[in-house]
C-alpha cells in the first residue's frame, strides 16, 4: 500500500475502510496487513507524546465478522515493535478510553493508549480503529500522522513485547453500576422496573445483565443482546427507523418502564418511554439537558440540525443553547473550548446520540448517558413522575425531513458547495419572507415566515462525502412543502446537483393532494 491507500482509510478522527468481502464492487482496503502497520504508527506516536520507549496499548473489538482477524493483526503490530498489549476482548469503544483511567487498572496492566477495532453502525463487511490516549480521543491531523508513519516509516524491530489478556468490561460496567447506587442512595434502585435493552447484536448486550440486573431491573423482553457481526435483525444504531421502531415495539410489548437501544459499539444511544415513544434526537438532547441544567444552569452545545423547540426548551430550564457544527469531535471540541474561556458547558451532544459529559471527561459514552438517565428515572418514580414528564413542554415540529441531494459529474463538490451556500444565504436576504438564523457555524440556517413555510431549513455539505444535505422543519402541518419548493426554485439551476430526491419529495405531495381529491 502507498501514502493514498492509507489516507483513504482516514475517516475524520478514525480509520476506517472495507475490511472482508461479500459485497460485490468493494474491494477489501483494511487489510491485516494495514492494521499492522497502522498499529506500529500509533505506537510510535505515542512514544513521542509520552516520552516512553515501550509503550502499553489496549486493544479491544465489537462484535464484527472481521474483528478477529484485525484484532491479531493490531496486536502482532504492537508486540514486533517491543511495545506491549493488553487484549481486552470483546469491549465498547467508551470502556477502551476509562480503562487508561482506572487507577486499579493501570497499576495491573498499565497502557498509555488504546486501539478500539469498530466502524459503528456500518455494514458487516465494514471496521475501523479508533484511538485513545490518557487525554482522550485523536484528532484528524493525528491520524492523518499516524497513516503517514504507516506508509513511509521504517519501524525498529527485533525485541518482542509482552502481550497479556485481560478483558475489562466488566470491570466498567461494575463502575456505572456504582454511579447510580450512590446517586439515588440505594442498593436496587431499579427494584419493581422493567427497563429493556436492544443491542442490535453489537457490543451493549452486557448492559442489561451487568448494569441494569445488579440495580434491581426486570431485563425481560430485552432482544438482540447476543454479538453476531451479520446484524442478522436491524442496523444497530438509534438513528434507524427500523432500529427505534423494534425497540419501541418492543417496550410496548413488553410493558417496559424504559426501553433502550445502542450502537454497535455502544458511544451513542437512543431510548424509548414507557408509552413506546422515542426518546431520541431533540427529545433526547431536552431530556439530559434538563437533568443537567436542573444541577446548574449552563451552556448546551449541540451540532447544528436541533430544532427551534429545543432551543426555547433549554431558555426555559436556565440554559443556553450553542448550536455549533455536524461531527462529534467537533461539538465535543466546541465545549471544551467554551469551558475553558470560563463558560461552564456541561454537555456537547449531536442528534446522532453522541453525548459526551464534562463530568465524564467529555466522551462520547452511550452507556453513561444511559445511565445518568437511569438515574434521573428512579428519581422520577419516587415522585410519581415519568422521563416523558421531565420534557412534556419540549416543543416539537408538526414535519420534519432531510433531503440529501449529490453532487454529479466529478466536480469540485467542496467549492461549488460553499459557492451555492453563500448564493442561498443572498438569496435570503433578498426575499422578505426568509431570514438567515444568527449565530450559524455550518452551512445556511434560513427561518421561513408563517405564510411561507413557518419554519426553517438548513442547507450544509456533509462533512466526508459528496453531498449536500437540507434538514427542514416547519410548526404546521402540510406547510413544509412550501419550504421543499422554494428551495427547489432556488437550487434547480446548479447542473452539478441532482435534484431527483427532492423532485420525489414534491411529485409525492402533489399525489398525496391528487389522492385525497380523488376520495
Amino acid at each position: 500500500m502507498n501514502l493514498q491507500d492509507y489516507l483513504s482509510l482516514k475517516n475524520g478522527s478514525d480509520v476506517r475502510g472495507i475490511a472482508c468481502e461479500g459485497v460485490e464492487g468493494e474491494e477489501v482496503n483494511l487489510t491485516a496487513e494495514a492494521a499492522e502497520n497502522i498499529a506500529k504508527a500509533f505506537c510510535v506516536w505515542l512514544s513521542s507524546r509520552t516520552g516512553k520507549t515501550r509503550v502499553g496499548v489496549a486493544v479491544g473489538y465489537d462484535s464484527r465478522i472481521s474483528a478477529p482477524v484485525l484484532s491479531e493483526a493490531v496486536v502482532n503490530g504492537i508486540l514486533s515493535t517491543g511495545n506491549n498489549a493488553v487484549v481486552t476482548g470483546l469491549s465498547t469503544t467508551p470502556s477502551m478510553f476509562m480503562l487508561l483511567k482506572d487507577e486499579n487498572r493501570q497499576r495491573k496492566t498499565p497502557c498509555q493508549g488504546s486501539i478500539m477495532i469498530t466502524a459503528s453502525h456500518l455494514p458487516f463487511n465494514r471496521n475501523g480503529l479508533k484511538f485513545f490516549s490518557e487525554n482522550g480521543g485523536l484528532e484528524s491531523s493525528d491520524i492523518k500522522e499516524i497513516l503517514e508513519l504507516a506508509a513511509g516509516y521504517r519501524f525498529a524491530e527485533g525485541i518482542e513485547g509482552e502481550k497479556t489478556v485481560a478483558p475489562y468490561l466488566d470491570e466498567y460496567a461494575a463502575s456505572l453500576v456504582s454511579l447510580v447506587r450512590e446517586a439515588c442512595g440505594e442498593d436496587k434502585p431499579l427494584s419493581g422496573k422493567r427497563v429493556i435493552v436492544d443491542a442490535g447484536n453489537g457490543a451493549g448486550g452486557f448492559f442489561a445483565d451487568k448494569v441494569l440486573a445488579p440495580l434491581g431491573a426486570d431485563t425481560a423482553g430485552s432482544q438482540f443482546l447476543e454479538p453476531d457481526g451479520n446484524f442478522p435483525n436491524h442496523i444497530p444504531n438509534p438513528e434507524n427507523k427500523a432500529a427505534m421502531q423494534s425497540i419501541c415495539e418492543a417496550v410496548k410489548k413488553s410493558r417496559a418502564d424504559f426501553g433502550i437501544i445502542f450502537d454497535t459499539d455502544v458511544d451513542r444511544a437512543g431510548a424509548v418511554d414507557k408509552d413506546g415513544s422515542e426518546i431520541n434526537r431533540n427529545r433526547l438532547i431536552a431530556l439530559i439537558s434538563a437533568i443537567l441544567l436542573e444541577e446548574k444552569a449552563g451552556t448546551i452545545v449541540t451540532d447544528s440540525v436541533t430544532s427551534d423547540g429545543l432551543q426555547k426548551f433549554i431558555a426555559k430550564k436556565g440554559g443556553k443553547h450553542h448550536r455549533f457544527k455536524r461531527g462529534y469531535k467537533n461539538v465535543i471540541n466546541e465545549a471544551i473550548r467554551l469551558n475553558n474561556q470560563g463558560e461552564y458547558t456541561p454537555l456537547a451532544i449531536e442528534t446522532s446520540g453522541h453525548a459526551a459529559l464534562m463530568e465524564n471527561y467529555f466522551l462520547d459514552d452511550g452507556a453513561y448517558l444511559i445511565t445518568r438517565l437511569l438515574i434521573a428515572l428512579a428519581n422520577a418514580a419516587k415522585a410519581g413522575k415519568t422521563l416523558g414528564d421531565l420534557i412534556a413542554d419540549l416543543e416539537m415540529p408538526e414535519e420534519a425531513q432531510e433531503i440529501r441531494l449529490r453532487f454529479i459529474g466529478g466536480c469540485d463538490f467542496k467549492t461549488l458547495g460553499a459557492n451555492i451556500l453563500k448564493d442561498f444565504e443572498n438569496y435570503a436576504k433578498a426575499h422578505a419572507y426568509a431570514k438567515p438564523a444568527p449565530d450559524n457555524y455550518e452551512g445556511c440556517r434560513v427561518c421561513y415566515d408563517g405564510d411561507h413555510g413557518d419554519g426553517w431549513a438548513l442547507v450544509r455539505m456533509s462533512l466526508h462525502e459528496p453531498i449536500m444535505p437540507i434538514n427542514i422543519e416547519s410548526n404546521t402541518k402540510g406547510a413544509s412543502i412550501k419550504i421543499v419548493k422554494d428551495l427547489y426554485y432556488f437550487l434547480k439551476k446548479y447542473t452539478c446537483l441532482d435534484m431527483t430526491p427532492m423532485v420525489n419529495v414534491i411529485e409525492a405531495y402533489r399525489k398525496s393532494l391528487m389522492d385525497g381529491l380523488l376520495k
